[in-house]
């Protein structure tokens, strides 16, 4: 048993503010950008809130993600946008195109009243591979309602949407399967 005590038992809340909503950004070279957004998203659900993911990018895969927010019926919204990723594509305009498509519904998402929760899944590689403006997206999320919640995922957030964003996390690679030759698995990776 130890011999002293080394939990923290001090601690200072800050001062109460209005709630608000939050912007939210997970960017990084590590796995879990996406599935800790899902996370949030359950949690949304759990509270009675109407969630929508518009996924940029990944289009093409069938993922466990969009096969669950089935079961939540309206509560949950999801659109795909792309084609996959891509060195698949390998047709920079229609990726543009798809992204574009993508951003629309996404800002529309943004601006509605319906839902509490956006995640903008893999939208920071739109930015990443100039698919997409940040400024654009910047301007947009100045402008939604006070009690919007936006989360953005994917790898390359630009410089201007971590300094906007009200939480950053950046996933860090450790160590990953695909190191090992191991390709992404059906209810880890998607």
């Amino acid at each position: 048993m130890p011999s002293r005590d080394t939990a923290p038992r001090t601690h200072r809340l800050p001062k109460a503010k209005k709630p608000r909503g939050l912007v939210m950004v997970n960017t990084g070279d590590g796995k879990g950008k996406s599935t800790a957004a899902f996370g949030t998203a359950l949690r949304a659900l759990g509270q009675g809130w109407n969630v929508a993911v518009v996924q940029f990018i990944k289009g093409r895969w069938k993922t466990g993600e969009e096969k669950a927010v089935r079961y939540f019926g309206d509560k949950f919204q999801f659109h795909a946008f792309g084609e996959g990723f891509t060195w698949q594509t390998k047709d920079y305009e229609k990726d543009v195109l798809l992204a574009r498509r993508g951003w629309e519904k996404a800002a529309a998402l943004i601006r509605d009243k319906k839902h509490t929760l956006v995640i903008l899944d893999e939208i920071n590689c739109c930015f990443l591979y100039n698919f997409l403006d940040a400024r654009e997206v910047l301007k947009e999320l100045k402008k939604r309602p006070v009690l919007k919640h936006v989360f953005l995922t994917g790898r390359g957030a630009p410089e201007s949407l971590l300094r906007y964003a009200d939480l950053v996390t950046e996933m860090k690679n450790i160590k990953h399967p695909y190191d090992k030759g191991l390709i992404a698995q059906a209810g880890i990776d998607f």
